[in-house]
Order: structure tokens, then sequence, then C-alpha cells
């Protein structure tokens, strides 16, 4: 990694770390851009309902992981999350498309959380790497919705 100013006050730790989410960020950005053209894999689908279940797919993950971790407190609160993530996907199937972007973008939001608070055990590179694949995912279809592309 280049010394520059960013990084020259860092201690040989954080450098690691920083250097260890590389790998995660990149894949996620790929896997972003891969999701935003999934609809094209499931043409007979509404690109809307792709959409919908994918979020719902993401969302149900941190289920397996808060199983894996095995504590109930972590279990309900991640069974809760994932279905307030499931109720938005089911509105957006009819609903305005930007509710995919506000679901994709919420849960970014919560793999961010949960990257800093560690609150679900041994899940280390996950949350850096989802968060990056639900903003990218968002960030195209919001290009994609502002330039009137329909979803429904």
């Amino acid at each position: 990694m280049p010394r520059n100013a960013d990084t020259s006050r860092l201690t040989g730790a954080s450098r690691t770390r920083l250097r260890s989410l590389r790998a995660p960020i990149v894949w996620g950005a790929v896997v972003g851009v891969i999701q935003a053209a999934s609809p094209i894999g499931f043409w007979w689908l509404n690109p809307a309902t792709v959409y919908a279940l994918e979020l719902s797919l993401i969302a149900a993950v941190y289920i397996g992981f808060s199983v894996a971790d095995g504590r109930a407190k972590v279990i309900a609160v991640e069974c809760g999350v994932a279905l307030v993530f499931v109720i938005i996907a089911a509105a957006a199937i009819t609903g305005p498309a930007w509710l995919i972007v506000i679901g994709l973008t919420g849960h970014g939001l919560k793999d961010l959380w949960q990257h800093r608070t560690h609150f679900v055990a041994n899940t280390r590179w996950w949350p850096p790497f989802c968060a990056v694949v639900d903003w990218v995912a968002a960030a195209i279809l919001t290009i994609a919705i502002t330039a009137g592309v329909h979803l429904n």
C-alpha cells in the first residue's frame, strides 16, 4: 500500500486491517454490478420481483450467521431485522422502485453497523463485502430509475 497522507498515520495493525478489507470491497463492487444486471438472467420475471427476491435473500443471510453465533438475543434481533427487509421487498414488487433502493441502502447501513459493532460473531469480511454489494447495486438502480427505467 503506498504511503500517503491518509495512511501514513495508521499503525501497522490498522494498515493490515485496511489491506485485509481490499478484497471484500473489490469483490463486493463486482457482485454489486452483477446484482444490478441480474434481471437479465431472469427475463421472464419482472425486474422488481428479481430485486425483491435478492433483497430478501441478502437479509436472510444474517439469520444464518446469527444461528451460527448461537445467542438467542442475536437470533431474535436478526430475524426481526430480516423481516423488515422482507416487508420492504414485498412492497417493492408492486410499489415504487425506490423501495428497492431504500432497502439496499438500508441493508448496507446495517452491514456497516455490523462491521463496527460485531453484534453477530464471526462475520469478519462479510459486512464490508455485503455493504459494497448493496451500495453499488443501489447506486446503479438510482441512476437507472432517474434515467426513466421502469422496474415494475
